[in-house]
Parts: C-alpha cells; sequence; structure tokens
C-alpha cells in the first residue's frame, strides 16, 4: 500500500513541478500572457497538492504567491 501511495505521490509532485516550469519558462523568457495562462493551470494543482497532503498547504500558497508577484511584475 505504502509503495502505491509513494508512486501516486510521486506522479502528482512531477506534474506540480512540471506546470510550474512552465510558468517559470514564460517568466524567464518575459512573456505574460503564456505565464498567465500557465499559472491558471499550475495554481490549482498546487491546491489539490495541498489538499491532497503531498504539499504543505503553506508551501503551496508560498508557491503561489511568489509566481503570481513575479507575474504581477513584468
Amino acid at each position: 500500500r505504502n509503495a502505491a501511495r509513494a508512486e501516486v505521490n510521486g506522479a502528482r509532485i512531477g506534474r506540480i513541478r512540471t506546470f510550474v516550469k512552465k510558468v517559470e519558462a514564460a517568466l524567464n523568457v518575459g512573456d505574460k500572457d503564456a505565464a498567465q495562462a500557465a499559472m491558471k493551470i499550475a495554481e490549482p494543482e498546487l491546491a489539490r497538492g495541498a489538499q491532497l497532503g503531498v504539499l504543505h498547504k503553506n508551501t503551496a500558497a508560498r508557491k503561489v504567491s511568489r509566481l503570481a508577484a513575479r507575474i504581477k511584475a513584468l
């Protein structure tokens, strides 16, 4: 059971990282529209990860907040 949960949790963490990287890639290029579009996908993934206990809720909130601040600064 633990191995199965670890596999599911690992997959979810991988999805979260992928979507966060897409936001960061758009930010590094300076494409605000692409960053906002990627953020619309990444934010629910982070929230779901926190809800399921894969991420601590404060960690998810911090990541969302920092990404949103970087998008706003563009």
